[in-house]
């Protein structure tokens, strides 16, 4: 009997939920599977999975395939129709262990080669699931699922369904656990982070659940959230990051654009000026903060002008940990219709540009980091992170897992030395 096989494509939500998959396919003894939890954010991610599907039959050809995820909830028929391809999940199907039961083995009755319910029909999130994963040092847990926008050029909605929360309770006692095992750090994770709450009683907002999770577990030395709205951001989550330094300084942003006109072609429900008046503010309030963002280049419509704001942006919000998406038409969007697509080449360079300036500012924050004092979640012997999450080097081998404090002595590349 030999172990499923997971190959994991996507964010980081995806690589929670293949854990959770691992343990429903072993407790229902699934065996001689190879399963691909596929993204579906991009075009290129969809021709990367069906790519992906191709060389694990190569290299598994007597395996059952499955595949699930994104791209197989919102593509179902695109998977199916692969010869290589035994059966296609959806998402909420993958989080059911009587899923897995199905494809065992030793199941007596029917097993359907396609199942994928409606995802907008889900109310709740399996995020109870699993007590985190990561590292020896950092675990992540899933609060959130879905989303309740519908931003023209994403497809995630279809795949995710709409916004539904893990109450706080769960989660407060999932990180108990999770301290209690020896994790010193801990990330919140979801698909749309700064929407939890508001399918639950009182509709509590995410700071609210941050500071109840920092009250009520003492003993979590950081605490780190993942991408947010900042557009949706309340008070106490604001004062949190003034007045909580276990609330690690570092805040990744979903700002996609620069340009105002662009934004409302996007649907986002910000402006610009609220991105650059949200960034100033957290860095007044916490001084050390550093902003990591996405975005897209190269919208429908699209010109050198309003590409221009995006580029001016990243010193706008000193944003420092960029990613930058390429635009990808995605059938099924709205921004998929718009006529007045940009040009490949033009897309290309003026994503090589806006991954050029930050480059810049993460060279100009490595240098003032040098001389500094920082403390370092080691994640290997010789590699951790700052608070502000920038890797850091060490020559001499350090207790991996633990918290270290030590002098920044250099820069090498995009990484500090110690």
């Amino acid at each position: 009997m030999s172990a499923p096989k997971f190959t994991t494509l996507g964010c980081r939500l995806n690589a929670y939920e293949t854990e959770a998959m691992k343990q429903l396919s072993a407790q229902a003894g699934l065996d001689n599977a190879v399963i691909v939890n596929t993204c579906a954010v991009t075009a290129e991610a969809v021709r990367k999975a069906r790519q992906e599907i191709r060389r694990l039959r190569r290299e598994n050809p007597t395996a059952r395939l499955i595949v699930t995820g994104c791209a197989a909830q919102t593509e179902p028929e695109t998977f199916a129709a692969m010869a290589e391809v035994d059966a296609v999940i959806g998402n909420t199907e993958k989080m059911r262990p009587e899923t897995w039961k199905s494809m065992a083995a030793d199941f007596i009755g029917e097993t359907e080669s396609v199942q994928v319910d409606d995802i907008m029909s889900v109310t709740e999130t399996a995020g109870h699931l699993i007590d985190g994963f990561g590292t020896r040092s950092r675990a992540y847990v899933q609060v959130q699922n879905g989303c309740d926008h519908r931003c023209t050029f994403c497809i995630i909605p279809y795949g995710r369904g709409n916004s539904r929360s893990v109450p706080a309770g769960v989660v407060v006692d999932q990180i108990k656990r999770l301290v209690d095992r020896g994790y010193n750090e801990v990330v919140l994770t979801g698909v749309d982070l700064t929407s939890w709450g508001a399918d639950l009683p009182a509709a509590p907002k995410l700071g609210d659940l941050v500071m109840r999770i920092l009250r009520l577990v003492p003993d979590l030395p950081r605490l780190r959230i993942s991408s947010i709205d900042s557009i949706e951001v309340d008070e106490n989550l604001m004062q949190a990051i003034a007045t909580e330094p276990r609330l690690m300084p570092h805040l990744h942003l979903s700002l996609q654009h620069g340009d105002d006109l662009i934004l409302k072609r996007m649907k986002r429900r910000h402006l610009r000026d609220d991105a650059i008046r949200f960034a100033e503010e957290a860095r007044r309030l916490r001084p050390e903060m550093t902003f990591g963002a996405d975005i897209i280049a190269g919208f429908p419509t699209e010109t050198e002008a309003h590409f221009e704001n995006s580029l001016k942006l990243v010193d706008d919000c000193h944003l420092t940990w960029l990613h930058v998406f390429p635009y990808s038409r995605r059938e099924g969007t709205p921004a998929a219709k718009i006529p007045s697509q940009v040009n490949g080449k033009i897309i290309k360079d003026r994503a090589a540009r806006l991954r050029a300036a930050g480059d810049r500012r993460v060279a100009r924050h490595l240098a003032e980091q040098v001389g500094r004092s920082h403390r370092i979640l080691m994640e290997s012997p010789q590699m951790g992170r700052t608070e502000q999450f920038t890797e850091v080097h060490f020559d001499t081998p350090q207790p991996e897992g633990q918290i270290v404090t030590t002098t920044i002595t250099g820069t090498s590349g995009n990484v500090l030395t110690a």
